[in-house]
């Protein structure tokens, strides 16, 4: 059996980790079969398996829904964690721009862009969940729509152009359609 993780979240995230009557906390403990002690005052968190737990990942998935909703994630969007498919790819910006404070704000403005349209874009054309909070950007999605809106991102953080990057996803998504279109007979043929 896995052992605990330890993890922390900011502090102004702990409330939305435990929601309302602690049922957002509850919620995860129950869909990953684990136990989530939270610190509130720290921001620290320990999962551990319950004792009945039957997936040997539980731990890892609670784990994953926890960040994301450090990471500024609806609970609702986290617990798609739950599925083996889904995974969180964390951006840290000041890997991209420094540590300046300036920088991680304007690379911040393009990924969201005028009135979140950037980030509408990326959401809408991949098929993830894109949460810009604090030096983060963060997606949830599956593994190859995960990858294409990472790369969108890093293309804005490299310093292309907007118009360049919705090129890039259209394009993307066109590719990901008609591989869709070639796939589908021979799933249907296996049945």
């Amino acid at each position: 059996m896995p052992n605990t993780e330890y993890l922390k979240i900011p502090k102004e995230r702990v409330g939305v980790l435990i929601g309302p009557h602690g049922k957002t906390k509850e919620t995860i403990e129950k869909t990953t079969e684990t136990i989530i002690d939270v610190d509130s005052e720290a921001g620290s968190i320990a999962i551990s398996p319950q004792e009945d737990a039957k997936d040997p990942l539980a731990v890892w998935k609670a784990r994953y829904m926890v960040k994301a909703i450090g990471r500024g994630f609806n609970p609702d969007i986290a617990l798609k964690l739950i599925d083996d498919d889904v995974m969180l790819e964390i951006i840290n910006l000041p890997d991209y721009v420094g540590k300046s404070k300036k920088a991680v704000l304007r690379q911040k403005g393009r990924i969201i862009g005028k009135d979140g349209k950037t980030r509408d874009i990326i959401t809408e054309m991949t098929g993830t969940y894109v949460s810009i909070y604090g030096k983060t950007v963060s997606i949830i999605g599956e593994m190859e729509h995960l990858q294409i809106a990472k790369e969108a991102v890093e293309m804005i953080l490299d310093g292309a152009r907007h118009k360049t990057v919705y090129s890039f996803l259209e394009r993307k998504k066109q590719e990901m359609k008609l591989r869709e279109i070639k796939m589908g007979p021979s799933y249907i043929l296996k049945d």
